[in-house]
């Protein structure tokens, strides 16, 4: 049986927040009521990415962390604006992605209830689960409304991550972890085979790394977009730094798709044919091999004592157990085999968790952010600038679903995510219009016809109205 404390979340039973934690708190509390719109994303940011998780403020028997203490306070400046900002709330009407996101946030919420009977601990762990998802979905939303938000955005990441990488070789260095000392998971960090293993402010050293190679090509974008080019370039090799500092497999095969995504860049426009040649590829293996393809997973060991095994059982089992869990999710995983509960795949923990109807709604996000980025670089083909812009956002989203094979986000790391879904919906917005069919695809014969024997309006010949006789007249 999984753990009680890794099913409900546990937590700790008092307050713990550390007077800098809590003096930074109030400072970026009274910023985002003071700040113009636009630049409150680097306090929400900071907050997020340099205070650990387990620094809460325990009111009531509930957990706020630090990250929900920030959302709940810019939620209260995005309902003063319903009444304040002629923009209203969003600049504009929430999109097809938002409300999958929705669903996929309920559907999973929903089943971690009922697979658990309404227990109260799971009823609790859930609704800080919609906080978190919900909340800081739409706040990023709010906060990410045009061109030069993403780039403001992802100039915040730059800062955050130079300096997360500071105090992470310091770790490295020293084997002592600063956020730790500030409430994190541990102060001396975890050492694997002789290799330390950093962690920085995250949960587990992977989720760190994973960090940092899902930002490369953000970071790349600053530098070939010219707006800050040696704030771009700093922030690559920090992102690096976080990757191989961290020691994880997962972090160096995500950090290696994002250099694939960028490099195939003279592909784009054959992008067809290269996903048609994946599957065809997946297809032979399939043929040839004598375990299922996703056992290739198990022969990936970058940097040593990888758990290839363990991951290609998890997608094993999850495929296996099938009737388990479409339903609504199940609680019953741990006994599918050895260490069962580790949901270390983000596929396999949205439908373990939240069932088929989680699972497809989390695809469909992914799919639909394809489609987008796809259809708005198509719009912009020739200039190249833009073309850059659209296909680096796609690269940095084959990123993450390439890490999602290996880690799934239960932390702070879960924001990245969520900044790059609001990006994608914001860049791509102004290219997503209805596209209308020429009557001629639908009518040919007809328009044909139209044409031969019903000249247009303007070429007609006027028309001759003839004297009505006298005879006639009254």
């Amino acid at each position: 049986m999984q753990p009680e404390n890794l099913r409900f979340g546990g937590g700790a039973t008092e307050t713990v927040l550390h007077p800098i934690v809590l003096v930074a708190m109030l400072m970026a509390i009274v910023l985002i009521f003071l700040l113009p719109r636009k630049y409150v994303i680097w306090p929400v940011l900071a907050m997020t990415f340099l205070v650990p998780l387990g620094q809460q403020a325990l009111i009531g028997g509930l957990h706020f962390f630090v990250f929900r203490i920030i959302v709940l306070t810019v939620a209260v400046r995005m309902l003063a604006s319903v009444f304040t900002s002629p923009d209203g709330v969003f600049g504009g009407r929430l999109g097809s992605l938002d409300l999958v996101f929705l669903l996929w946030a309920l559907f999973r919420a929903v089943a971690g209830v009922l697979v658990f009977s309404f227990n109260p601990g799971a009823l609790i762990y859930q609704s800080g689960f919609l906080l978190d998802a919900i909340g800081g979905f739409f706040v990023v939303r709010y906060l990410i409304r045009d061109d030069e938000d993403i780039f403001r955005t992802v100039r915040a990441f730059a800062v955050v991550s130079i300096i997360i990488a500071g105090f992470m070789i310091f770790e490295k260095v020293h084997q002592v972890d600063v956020f730790g000392l500030l409430g994190g998971v541990r102060a001396v960090p975890d050492v694997r085979g002789g290799t330390v293993r950093a962690e920085g402010p995250f949960q587990h050293e992977i989720l760190a790394g994973t960090f940092g190679a899902t930002l490369l090509c953000l970071f790349f974008l600053l530098w070939k977009s010219g707006k800050s080019k040696v704030l771009g370039i700093v922030a690559m090799i920090a992102c690096t730094v976080i990757v191989g500092v961290s020691s994880s497999s997962t972090a160096v095969m995500a950090y290696g798709a994002a250099l694939v995504g960028i490099c195939a860049w003279p592909l784009r426009r054959s992008m067809r044919l290269v996903r048609w040649g994946m599957l065809a590829g997946i297809v032979a293996l399939s043929l040839l091999m004598k375990a299922p393809v996703w056992f290739l997973i198990q022969h990936i060991d970058i940097v040593g004592g990888s758990s290839g095994y363990h991951r290609a059982m998890l997608i094993n089992d999850f495929i296996y157990h099938f009737p388990d869990w479409w339903l609504m999710g199940t609680a019953e995983n741990a006994r599918w085999g050895f260490n069962m509960w580790d949901l270390c795949n983000q596929y396999v923990s949205e439908g373990q968790l939240g069932g088929l109807a989680t699972f497809v709604c989390f695809i469909a996000m992914i799919c639909m952010c394809y489609s987008k980025i796809g259809t708005a670089r198509k719009a912009v083909e020739g200039d190249r600038e833009k073309e850059w812009y659209f296909w680096l956002l796609g690269a940095a989203l084959f990123t993450h679903t390439v890490a999602f094979f290996g880690i799934s986000y239960f932390d702070q790391t879960r924001v990245s995510w969520f900044a790059l879904l609001a990006m994608v919906v914001t860049a791509t917005a102004p290219y997503m219009v209805a596209r209308t069919v020429p009557e001629d695809a639908l009518r040919p014969g007809f328009m044909r016809w139209k044409r031969a024997y019903m000249p247009p309006l303007a070429s007609r010949p006027k028309a001759i109205f003839l004297k009505q006789p006298s005879h006639l007249k009254p």
